[in-house]
């Protein structure tokens, strides 16, 4: 497909439990996601959505089904070009506090993707790159920007993470519930953030359990239960009209005030 970044066709990934009983943990998922544009993945806890992301970047492999990233097979890539292709993406994980080494202050955390892939400049140049995204997301002042990762908030961290994926410019940026420890003003700001950067070309997958935050980052959304796509259309239609039980059941539990 033209403009596609991630084709994902038929995708089921299976786990042992420790019981040795295998556990489906996405049953035939389809989705597409183009460039310059936000698909939005909303589902409780165990529905798949984490699991989604770690396989669109063949961190997890398939039990069946395809994975297709800037027009690759995942499951005829060898790992140089995996590596590549990787490059080219960004993640925010669910959990900062074991993703920032903690030794590193916040502008240090941000730089090093930078060190990592080589890319020549100076130090000075990272740095002023790194304190503008973090800005940007509302993280500035010597204090904050040299103070190390376990000295911060899990607010503060989780920005931290998404500045060091943004870090590279990513053409995907895959993001797992990366607003869960902000309050409602600051989600709405790195929201906004994020959406200036998928104006200017970049791909964004966001995994919630929030629908209503689904709503604000996409105007598309795909609502997974027990590994299945169980609804998928615009955030409009999805709100307004559910079709799906599991997604009129996401709904009556948002807070009123907030519809």
């Amino acid at each position: 497909m033209a403009d596609s970044i991630l084709e994902i066709k038929g995708l089921s990934v299976e786990f042992s439990s420790r019981g040795k009983k295998r556990v489906r943990a996405l049953d035939g998922v389809d989705l597409t996601l183009l460039r310059g544009e936000t698909l939005a993945v909303v589902g409780e806890s165990g529905s798949g959505k984490s699991t989604l992301l770690r396989a669109a970047t063949a961190l997890i492999p398939p039990s069946s089904g395809k994975v297709i990233l800037f027009g690759s097979d995942l499951s005829k890539t060898g790992t140089p070009e995996l590596k590549s292709l990787r490059r080219r993406c960004g993640y925010v994980p669910q959990d900062p506090y074991g993703a920032i080494p903690p030794a590193l202050t916040a502008v240090d955390a941000v730089t090093e993707p930078y060190v990592i892939a080589g890319v020549k400049c100076s130090k000075d140049e990272r740095r002023e790159r790194a304190e503008k995204i973090l800005s940007d997301l509302g993280l500035s002042g010597e204090r904050i920007l040299n103070s190390r990762a376990v000295s911060l908030s899990g607010g503060q961290r989780q920005r931290v993470e998404i500045a060091r994926a943004l870090m590279l410019a990513p053409e995907l940026l895959l993001c797992d519930e990366p607003t869960s420890m902000q309050d409602a003003s600051t989600r709405g700001e790195i929201i906004e953030v994020l959406a200036e950067r998928v104006k200017r070309g970049m791909s964004m997958l966001f995994v919630t359990h929030d629908l209503l935050l689904a709503a604000q980052a996409s105007q598309k959304i795909i609502v997974l239960k027990d590994g299945k796509v169980c609804e998928r259309g615009s955030a409009e239609e999805i709100l307004s009209s559910p079709k799906h039980p599991y997604t009129r059941a996401l709904i009556d539990a948002l807070p009123r005030l907030a519809l």
